[in-house]
């Protein structure tokens, strides 16, 4: 196996299940600092901080974190944001939450409430409105330009799968007939800011999950190892029928030699 500078893992599926620990997470995250190994955790999560995310991690799941080793895809917005916009480009209307929003004032951007927007920036809003859809359609109709956090459809929850960021930007799209460029995984920018903050060539990181049509292409698309493990959504059924592979493939993290 290669010797890999930075690992960048995602965390529902991989590193913990939910609110549920999943002991093998935490003893693959134990190898790599032992190892003095670099790890950046990567998530489609738009509605956390890193702070908050770093929380979650240290006090439930008993994985101490900082907030500089989390990279969410509210972060890789706001960075995508600042590397495309004009500068006089500042005004952002937000379908979001806190995570996005502090990632998007953190980066200079002002989010403003009406339909002059420079930016319509949609992630995963609990308190979304009919309201929020309209001052959107307007703002994009205006001529801002639309950009989503991510497309996930569904959320996992003890209640069931309930809708994800996917579900309003589809709402976004219809009204517009406007298809958004997209950051989080699969895509393209939210691994361009990763391997950007971690400082380190395509070749020389490892994309570490459990979901092949996110964590998996991604790293595919970015030109960078995977390592699929098989705790989460993906099955090994599965991925005998897709066309590219992941690099490698472990039924749970223990097996991974650091």
């Amino acid at each position: 196996m290669t010797a890999y500078k930075t690992y960048l893992i995602d965390l529902d599926g991989t590193i913990y299940h939910g609110q549920k620990r999943l002991p093998s997470g935490k003893r693959f995250i134990e190898r790599l600092k032992e190892s003095n190994a670099h790890y950046l955790f990567v998530t489609n999560n738009s509605t956390l901080t890193t702070a908050d995310v770093a929380k979650n991690l240290s006090e439930n799941h008993d994985i101490p974190t900082t907030a500089d080793q989390v990279y969410t895809s509210a972060l890789a917005t706001a960075d995508y944001l600042k590397s495309h916009a004009e500068p006089n480009q500042k005004r952002v209307f937000m379908v979001g939450e806190a995570g996005l929003g502090e990632a998007l004032t953190s980066r200079g951007f002002e989010l403003v409430n009406d339909e002059q927007a420079d930016f319509v920036v949609a992630g995963l809003d609990r308190q979304f409105t009919y309201e929020k859809l309209t001052t959107a359609t307007l703002a994009i109709q205006n001529g801002a330009q639309f950009i989503a956090t991510n497309r996930d459809t569904n959320l996992p929850n003890e209640r069931g799968m309930l809708p994800g960021a996917g579900s309003l930007i589809a709402a976004i799209e219809t009204a517009t007939a406007t298809h958004p460029v997209v950051i989080a995984k699969p895509e393209l920018p939210i691994m361009t800011g990763a391997l950007a903050l971690a400082n380190v060539a395509p070749s020389e990181a490892l994309m570490v999950g459990d979901n092949y049509n996110t964590d998996i292409l991604a790293g595919i698309n970015a030109h960078i190892d995977t390592l699929l493990v098989y705790s989460g959504v993906s099955t090994p059924e599965e991925i005998a029928k897709v066309s590219t592979k992941p690099t490698y493939t472990v039924t749970t993290l223990d097996e991974w030699k650091i």
